[in-house]
Order: structure tokens, then sequence, then C-alpha cells
């Protein structure tokens, strides 16, 4: 029972430290009132350099996460890295989508891919992940650090705006996140959620 009890204390705290850190919207530079009156924006991610947990880059977490699965069972860390990848389109982008898009459905703007037309562009930039884990009786939500320039669609050298979002948690009511894609997911759909709520404030 005093196990039970001291495992519950872990979790909860682990879930309370990751949430603890609001997941603030800070306008580094620039001015998004530019979206105003807009009815598409452009939106891209870029994963291209990002650390994850203790790993200073994506690339030694996946070579040692994957060779840790394979030498447990043959191929199964091949799967996992794939999964790993494949997340970012099946999952992490439309749940960014999702929530900013209803988030800012007052204001008729809405992020789509592949929209060169519009006249700016979100470049939405994944700096940061820490994974979290669950393992039933212990459990930690994960976070993810985000840049997100505006830029002009036509010359995406003209950065319009820079905003970060830091410590965004990710993680499931009641406990069921034991994938660490869908942690990844629910911070990808916090992230987009409050982006659109600091431009709702934003845009008249």
């Amino acid at each position: 029972m005093k196990k039970f009890i001291y495992a519950s204390i872990l979790t909860v705290a682990a879930m309370g430290v990751s949430d603890s850190f609001a997941q603030r919207v800070d306008l580094r530079s620039g001015d998004v009132s530019v979206l105003s009156g807009q009815k598409t924006v452009n939106i891209e991610y870029d994963y291209s350099s990002f650390g994850v947990g203790k790993f200073a880059t994506e690339q030694e977490y996946l070579d040692k996460k994957s060779a840790e699965y394979n030498n447990k069972e043959a191929g199964k860390g091949d799967t996992w890295k794939k999964a790993w990848v494949e997340d970012r389109k099946a999952r992490f982008e439309p749940k960014f989508e999702e929530l900013f898009n209803k988030g800012l459905g007052e204001k008729g703007l809405q992020a789509i891919q592949a929209r060169p037309d519009a006249a700016y562009t979100l470049i939405v930039r994944t700096k940061f992940i820490e994974p979290g884990f669950n393992v039933g009786v212990m459990r930690k939500n994960a976070y993810v650090d985000y840049e997100v320039d505006l830029v002009e669609s036509a010359n995406k050298s003209a950065k319009v705006a820079e905003i970060t979002m830091r410590n965004v948690p990710g993680g499931q009511f009641g406990g069921f996140d034991f994938d660490t894609g869908v942690r990844i997911a629910e911070s990808y759909a916090k992230a987009g959620k409050s982006l659109a709520a600091f431009l709702d404030k934003k845009l008249k």
C-alpha cells in the first residue's frame, strides 16, 4: 500500500512538473497584425534541428533508442524509428492545425499546408522534445519547445514576426498515453490552441 501511495505521489509530481510551466507564447519580434483580414495562411513545419531529452540531436536519440529496441527484438527498433518520423504527418501536424483552426474560426483565418497563394506563411520549428514516459504506476508528460516564424510567402527570408512557445506539455488525461507519439501529439495540439488564442487577441 505504501509503495502504491508513493508511486501515485510520484505520478502526480511528474505531471505537475511538466504542466506547471504554462505554455507561454512570446512575441520575440515583429508584428502579427498583417494577418488581420486574411482568410488563409500557409503553414510549414521544420524538424531540421532539435534536441530530444538528454540528447543534443534527434539523430543521437534515434540511434540510441533504435539500437536498444533492435537488441531486444530484431527489427523492432527500425519499426519504432519509422513510426517516430511518420508521426509528424500522421499525428503532430493534424493536431496542431485542428486546434489552431478551431481557435481562429471566428476570425475566419485558417492555416493550410501547401497554399503558396496565401500572402503569409507560418513556419513552425520544433526546437526541443522531452518525450516523457508512462510505465503504468509512474508517468511524465512530454513537452516541446517551438519557434514560429511568420514570413512573406513570396519571400520567406522576409520575416514579419518571430514567436516562441516553451515547455508546451503533452499528455492525455487518465494516463492512457503509453505511446510516445500520443503524448507528443498532445503538445502539438496545445501549441496550436495556444498560438490561436494569442493571435485571436492580436487580430482585429
